[in-house]
């Protein structure tokens, strides 16, 4: 009996699931974002098999976004947005998911080992330094997954490829798809279309800055697992966000909605 009780701890603590069990993963906490103040669902307290985590970053300098609102574009539609995705995976998909978001940093500390998924929007205003770009990378390499969204037009692609290159300097961005499985693990999106924020309504244009085409990139790593996949020139977030106002179009949310869910189950099924 005791050698069997051994090897029963080797086995759940062996490998990236042996971090989810010898580390505490850090309470719920809200942030100043840019719903500051949004209302907490009733349940919020209670342990899930799914949480859907925020990545938490510093502001390039030169790069704008929103800081003196609420302190960072990392809270961009934050938490509203998280709030609305969750609910969609609850009633899309039969993921056990926790009703509110976890925020993540790139601390050093080994609680990002404890979230499978990483969502970062407005990447176009980001800035990761060494040690950040480091444990990023050990992530994702580890079978994390990094999604990103809500930047626009050359410049902000060119700060975002800036600190994607600290994580992964000898790894391509490439074109993604129709065919690669992201697409298809559970709604088919072979029929995509750029889907833009909630500016689109005062606008009437589908682009911001020189962002005329959505963009559907990503890396992969050495087996053919997607790990960085980056949706830029649309507002993903912002169609979530937005999917409860009747003034913001039905068919940009619907959309959102489906490739956010196709991410997610992607990323717990691969």
């Amino acid at each position: 009996m005791r050698l069997r009780a051994v090897l029963l701890l080797v086995v759940l603590f062996a490998g990236y699931g042996g971090w989810r069990l010898l580390n505490a993963q850090k309470p719920f906490r809200e942030y100043p974002g840019q719903w500051t103040g949004f209302p907490l669902p009733d349940d919020y307290q209670v342990q899930r098999e799914f949480v859907f985590g925020r990545l938490r970053y510093q502001n390039f300098s030169g790069g704008g976004g929103f800081r003196g609102r609420f302190r960072g574009s990392w809270g961009t539609d934050y938490p509203r947005g998280d709030r609305h995705l969750v609910q969609g995976l609850r009633r899309l998909t039969r993921l056990d998911s926790r009703s509110v978001e976890q925020v993540i940093d790139l601390d050093n500390t080994d609680d990002v080992y404890n979230w499978p998924f990483l969502y970062a929007v407005e990447v176009g205003h980001w800035s990761l330094n060494d040690e950040e770009a480091k444990q990023l990378r050990d992530f994702l390499n580890r079978g994390g997954f990094l999604m990103v969204d809500d930047f626009h037009g050359t410049f902000e692609w060119q700060i975002f490829e800036a600190s994607l290159r600290k994580v992964f300097p000898d790894r391509p961005i490439v074109e993604l798809q129709n065919s690669d499985h992201i697409f298809h693990v559970l709604y088919d999106l072979d029929q995509r279309f750029q889907v833009p924020g909630n500016q689109f309504l005062y606008t009437g244009r589908s682009y911001e800055r020189d962002g005329y085409e959505a963009v559907w990139r990503g890396i992969f790593d050495d087996k053919g697992r997607l790990m960085v996949a980056i949706c830029a020139n649309m507002d993903l977030g912002d169609a979530v966000e937005r999917s409860d106002e009747p003034s913001y179009p039905e068919k940009f949310a619907s959309l959102a909605y489906r490739i956010l869910v196709n991410y997610t189950v992607y990323d717990l099924t691969h």
